[in-house]
């Protein structure tokens, strides 16, 4: 995310995230219906099976973060219960756990 949220208060970066979340959601819906088109050709099944089943990855993932925000639990691990760090969820908004316990349990 290129947006600097530092200095910004506990609310202007959930607000930023939450755009940030929405908009990754879109495009990966708007992926997911152009993947899932018909193109004819066989040789590609595979790669687009592939890309299909990522895309659907991601948007579970985002689904889960948005769901978080609106639950209050955004922002904690969910394996300590510690919070997760500002910037790592500036750079993986839909993290679910903090760096020790993502390392911990892969």
């Amino acid at each position: 995310m290129s947006t600097d949220l530092r200095g910004a208060t506990d609310q202007e970066r959930l607000t930023r995230l939450r755009a940030t979340l929405t908009t990754d959601f879109e495009a990966q819906t708007a992926r997911l219906t152009e993947l899932t088109a018909d193109t004819g050709d066989p040789g590609e099944a595979h790669t687009q099976a592939a890309m299909i089943a990522t895309t659907r990855q991601s948007l579970a993932q985002i689904g889960d973060a948005l769901r978080r925000m609106a639950e209050g639990v955004y922002g904690t691990c969910e394996r300590c219960a510690a919070p997760i760090p500002a910037e790592r969820l500036e750079v993986l908004p839909h993290a679910r756990f903090c760096v020790p316990c993502q390392q911990k349990h892969g």
